[in-house]
Parts: structure tokens; C-alpha cells; sequence
């Protein structure tokens, strides 16, 4: 296999880890590669179980045709690109966990998920809709993140996780950034599931009229 090959290969890869679930038209577009050369890198990480190729999300294939697939990063395919930096962030919390204790580890998972908070909601200032804006900006961090709307309400569904492995030996850590969406949504949320406990998105359940269940929440403080 030629160095090129790999090289381009490991783009494709690197580019659905960042980008988070992609078809293989946009990949091709936003790496300048023809629709058959694409299609053969691509059906390789496959081959590989880098990528798998999926049905795409019910909001993405609307419109006439035969939806295309999107192709989405695996389990393994994060271990090869991100491993010797998960190993890193582990090493350091597990150290500091035994130097200092496990209260250092919580306040580091709280210090990163306020600094979410933060960002966040310098992002949402001026947006009506809260809960695709809170996609939007997770998005651009790296989560891939998108919004399911259901009848009870909305799901905020995050299709990669940069510290997926992490968060694996340290929960707090997806704690901690449960808590800053409910801070920043202004509501109560759920985690359903994560991709550090093994599921293959992470998913968080936003309750339907969040602006409702914060006037609720309010007005219970104030007659307490």
C-alpha cells in the first residue's frame, strides 16, 4: 500500500471523527477527492471496522431518492485515532486521584463543564430555539451533535465524543456536563446513554417547554 494511500486514508477517517457521521459525496467534497476515489478509501475503513455505514439520521434524508448512507466512526476506529491521548488524560486524573483524592477529580470534571456552560451560553444569547442551539455549539466542539424531537420532548443526541475513553474510567466527567446542559437549557435533563459506557451515541432527554419547567422550578424556590 503506497504512503499516500495511508495518508489519505487516515484523512477520511480523521475527518468523520471530527465531523462527526458524513456522507460519502461530502467527504469527497471536503477533502477534494473524486466520487471513486471515496468510495475506495471508505470501503476500507469499512473492511477495517473503522467506519460502519449507516442509515442517516430522519431529519438528514428527507427528499426525493434513495437517502445515501452516512458513515460513522466505530469503537476501534477511536481507539486507533485517539488512544495515546486518552492514555495521557487518564495517567494525569488517575494521578491526581491518588495524590490528592477523588474530590480533585470532581472538581476538574466541574471546572471543564463550566467552562462548557460558559462558552455555551455566549453562543445562545440571542437564539429563541435553546436546544438546537445547544447542538449547533456542541457540533462545533467536536460532538457531532444533532436534535430528535419527540412528543414528550427532544433528544439531544451526540454522535462522537472526544473523550469518550475517558470518561470511561471517569463518569464525573459526563456528570459534570449533564449538569451544565441543564444549567444552560434552564431545565432538568436526563443522560440516556453515553458512547464511554459503550452505547453508540451519546444521548440526553430535554423534557418539552423547558421556559415552563423553569418558571415552575422558580416559583417552587421562592414559596419554599
Amino acid at each position: 500500500m503506497k504512503i499516500d494511500d495511508l495518508s489519505t486514508r487516515e484523512a477520511v477517517g480523521r475527518s468523520v471523527l471530527e465531523n462527526g457521521p458524513s456522507t460519502a459525496v461530502v467527504l469527497g467534497e471536503r477533502l477534494g477527492l473524486t466520487p471513486a476515489g471515496i468510495r475506495r478509501h471508505l470501503d476500507l475503513l469499512v473492511a477495517d471496522g473503522v467506519l460502519e455505514a449507516r442509515d442517516p439520521h430522519v431529519a438528514l434524508s428527507r427528499g426525493r431518492g434513495r437517502p445515501s448512507k452516512v458513515f460513522v466512526m466505530t469503537d476501534s476506529g477511536r481507539e486507533q485515532f485517539e488512544h495515546s491521548y486518552d492514555d495521557l488524560a487518564v495517567a494525569a486524573l488517575k494521578f491526581m486521584s491518588a495524590q490528592s483524592g477523588e474530590h480533585l477529580v470532581k472538581a476538574f470534571a466541574d471546572s471543564r463543564a463550566e467552562d462548557i456552560k460558559r462558552k455555551a451560553e455566549v453562543s445562545l444569547a440571542k437564539k429563541t430555539n435553546k436546544s438546537s442551539a445547544l447542538a449547533s455549539f456542541l457540533t462545533e466542539q467536536g460532538y457531532a451533535a444533532s436534535i430528535e424531537v419527540h412528543a414528550n420532548g427532544e433528544q439531544l443526541c451526540q454522535h462522537h465524543c472526544p473523550i469518550a475513553h475517558v470518561a470511561a474510567e471517569f463518569p464525573q466527567l459526563c456528570e459534570a456536563e449533564t449538569e451544565a446542559f441543564s444549567q444552560i437549557l434552564g431545565t432538568h435533563v436526563q443522560r440516556l446513554a453515553t458512547i464511554a459506557h459503550g452505547d453508540g451515541v451519546c444521548t440526553t432527554y430535554i423534557p418539552k417547554n423547558p421556559a415552563i419547567n423553569r418558571v415552575k422550578t422558580t416559583a417552587g424556590k421562592a414559596l419554599s
